[in-house]
């Protein structure tokens, strides 16, 4: 053991008189020193272990992480890929990230872990005399696991290992557990199994007097035919589901012969949702430490959706963990949680980032990375040993949190779970200074905004719905477009609206300036104060092209002193819209205004 661990393993004793206590299961609640707890959580992504689709290299037919640094290995060189690697783990994830998934409401962590950085897979590992296999162990892992440990403790945050990658993969979704079909997977291998065991035996054996340790995700989202009926690779359709819990209680067992503290988190099959045959394995091999995980993506956020779960909560008299969900609107992010957490169950969102908008930070991948997968994909030339290395390197770089994009907009909705009907300022608004149409209030649609889509929940007739058409700028059903200078609202329809909250410096009449452009037909907007129309049917301009940008003046438009909410409804649709900005007219209006304000006093009786 290093001097570094040693000390990791002092701190931790130190801070056990700090802590609020171990995570801990009391009937079907999980709770702390300090009562119940509602584990609010986020996974790491692909820090420990590459997904194709965060990676962008899914086209070029590179869907899991061995398969990229097997590319890598062959473009580069195995020294230059240890380089990228070494500096990918260090800077991907780091203290500054935690610090601020706890600032933005956070109080729980899920490291998505792949056992290669453990120990070494079974076909390279040496066997005694008897046949059994000899476990290797990597400091790697074990050394990451530690400051991510010493981080949480200092931010009074837990951590849930998760394992996302156990050895020889547990899915036939290769692209979540690194699975490889010229191997034995999980489940077609004793050895693979053992090895599964033993990690977590070691990992149990040195955390388990922790306190920040939340406990043990022991297999994220098996998905595999373990009853072998060959009805769906994915074991959506297995009633048994025997060699799951077998493998389960095996592990359970295991653990809970080092430590009996943490608590133990097991998944069903087909990606963690399939808990058929659970009831014949219930009673065995697990103990009253134990809590149910399940899985949610692209389905409706009414309470039936997750009716089963609680139905099987109850009757098993264990806690529900949704242990990872994520990849849609914000809209649906806040409902989720607020179904969720009015049901009492902690969540876990996925993942903290990567290049898209869904996500607390967004990542801009840089050009010759996109230009490095393309040759990959369409077989062009291939880039050079050099400039492959530097493309990796500079979208490592892009993945430090000081060169990621804030979310604010996601952060928002995933902090608004349990009043979901909040809203608040994107940013502070004046009269006076244009407003930028993309800069609406932070909050859900119906509430700071409008829009015909504003989440993806496949059914029998969609799948893959587009709620952000331009994709760019936010996460909301607002559909937003890019220019030259900067983003603006677009594929606008009627009913849609948008709203802002503004701080009008006085009372008075003000003048509307609104710049928009439309390329075949104008629309027409109306403008409301505090719900009230003060502009109706105001048509739009037809212009050269969809950005080309004209000014639109509208006069008398009344404002209260103070903070104002005023909306734009789309009334018919055709115009991008790109900022307006409210001007008061001269101290005539001024006073006009203060009478208008009186006279409405009189009348209302105050």
């Amino acid at each position: 053991m290093n001097r570094f661990s040693t000390l990791i393993i002092l701190l931790s004793h130190l801070l056990v008189c700090h802590s609020q206590g171990f995570l801990r299961v009391e009937g079907i609640n999980i709770i702390n020193d300090e009562g119940p707890f509602i584990i609010r959580s986020i996974g790491t992504g692909n820090w420990m272990i590459q997904e194709g689709y965060m990676m962008q290299s899914t086209g070029a037919g590179i869907n899991t992480h061995t398969q990229f640094r097997n590319k890598l290995h062959e473009t580069m060189g195995v020294d230059r890929t240890n380089k990228f690697y070494a500096h990918w783990l260090e800077h991907h994830f780091t203290k500054t990230d935690l610090d601020s998934l706890k600032a933005w409401g956070f109080n729980t962590i899920r490291p998505a872990l792949h056992y290669k950085w453990f120990t070494l897979p079974i076909e390279e590992e040496e066997r005694n005399s008897i046949g059994t296999i000899q476990n290797t162990w990597l400091n790697k892992g074990f050394d990451m696991l530690d400051k991510l440990v010493a981080w949480c403790g200092e931010n009074q945050m837990y951590v849930i290992f998760d394992m996302h990658g156990a050895p020889g993969g547990q899915g036939k979704d290769a692209n979540i557990s690194d699975y490889d079909p010229a191997y034995l997977s999980l489940w077609e291998s004793a050895d693979n199994q053992e090895k599964l065991i033993a990690l977590w035996v070691k990992i149990a054996e040195r955390y388990k007097n922790n306190p920040w340790v939340g406990g043990y995700d022991i297999i994220n989202e098996p998905n595999w035919d373990v009853d072998g009926n060959s009805k769906n690779e994915n074991g959506c359709e297995c009633q048994n589901n025997a060699a799951l819990w077998s493998l389960h209680q095996r592990i359970t067992n295991a653990i809970r012969s080092v430590d009996k503290t943490h608590i133990i988190f097991i998944s069903g099959n087909c990606w963690g949702n399939n808990y058929k045959g659970f009831e014949n394995h219930a009673l065995n091999g697990y103990d009253d430490n134990t809590v149910l995980t399940f899985h949610k993506y692209w389905n409706s956020n009414a309470q039936n959706a997750i009716q089963w779960a609680i139905d099987m909560r109850q009757q098993y008299q264990m806690p529900l963990w949704m242990s990872e969900s994520g990849e849609n609107s914000n809209h649906w992010f806040a409902e989720a949680i607020e179904l969720f957490e009015k049901n009492n169950i902690g969540w876990s969102w996925w993942p903290v980032k990567k290049s898209r908008l869904n996500n607390v930070l967004k990542v801009t991948t840089n050009e010759d990375y996109y230009k490095l997968v393309n040759s990959w994909k369409d077989g062009s030339k291939p880039l050079s040993a050099e400039e492959t290395y530097n493309a990796v390197m500079a979208y490592a770089d892009a993945h430090k949190i000081e060169n990621c994009t804030i979310a604010p907009d996601v952060i928002f909705s995933l902090n608004s779970g349990s009043h979901v009907r909040a809203t608040k300022p994107y940013m502070h608004h004046k009269t006076e200074e244009w407003i930028q149409c993309v800069h609406y209030d932070l909050g859900n649609d119906g509430d700071a905004y409008h829009d015909a889509l504003s989440e993806d929940i496949h059914d029998s007739s969609s799948k893959w719905a587009k709620w952000n058409v331009g994709n760019h700028f936010r996460n909301d059903g607002v559909d937003i477009g890019k220019d030259g200078d900067g983003y603006y609202v677009g594929w606008t329809e009627p009913g849609e609206w948008l709203q802002y909250t503004i701080n009008a410096v006085q009372s008075g009449y003000y003048k509307l300036d609104i710049m928009s452009a439309a390329a075949t037909a104008g629309g027409q907007i109306s403008f409301l104060v505090n719900g009230a129309a003060q502009a109706s049917n105001i048509r739009l301009p037809l212009t050269e092209s969809g950005e080309e940008w004209n000014s639109t003046q509208i006069k008398k438009i009344y404002l209260p002193a103070g903070e104002v909410k005023v909306r734009i409804r789309i009334e018919s649709g055709g115009s991008n819209l790109k900022a307006f900005k409210l001007t008061l007219y001269s101290e005539s209006s001024v006073k006009e205004g203060r009478k208008l304000a009186s006279s409405r006093l009189v009348d209302s009786g105050q």
